[in-house]
């Protein structure tokens, strides 16, 4: 999250020391309890979201809905619910036979999909 070498992080415990002084444990002490209520808010709004939602929504994460993960989860991993890129032979989908044969009530090779004249 942060790049902060050790040089860095010894230059900002030198200007912490020199801002604050003898009250740095003080300061220290407050920005933990902060930190700590902050999370809390955050895990109880989460919470309270999941509970608003219901429980077909029980697996819902709010990191789900970070762009990167929701591209990296929707494109880039493999998902079961979908059918796989095989034909009915088990060769590779279109080498030998097009998707759309695998369903029920698909055309056949030299069959023509239904024309309405009258639709618009």
């Amino acid at each position: 999250m942060f790049d902060v070498g050790l040089g860095e992080m010894a230059v900002l415990v030198v200007l912490a020391l020199v801002i604050f002084g003898d009250k740095l444990p003080q300061v220290a002490g407050q920005a933990g309890r902060m930190l700590r209520q902050l999370r809390q808010m955050a895990d109880s709004a989460k919470a309270d979201l999941q509970e608003g939602l219901g429980p077909e929504f029980k697996d819902f994460d709010l990191n789900d809905l970070n762009p990167k993960t929701f591209v990296r989860k929707h494109l880039f991993e493999d998902d079961d619910t979908y059918p796989s890129a095989k034909g009915t032979n088990g060769s590779a989908l279109f080498d030998d036979e097009p998707a759309y044969a695998t369903s029920a009530g698909a055309l056949g090779p030299d069959e023509r999909p239904p024309f309405d004249n009258e639709a618009t």
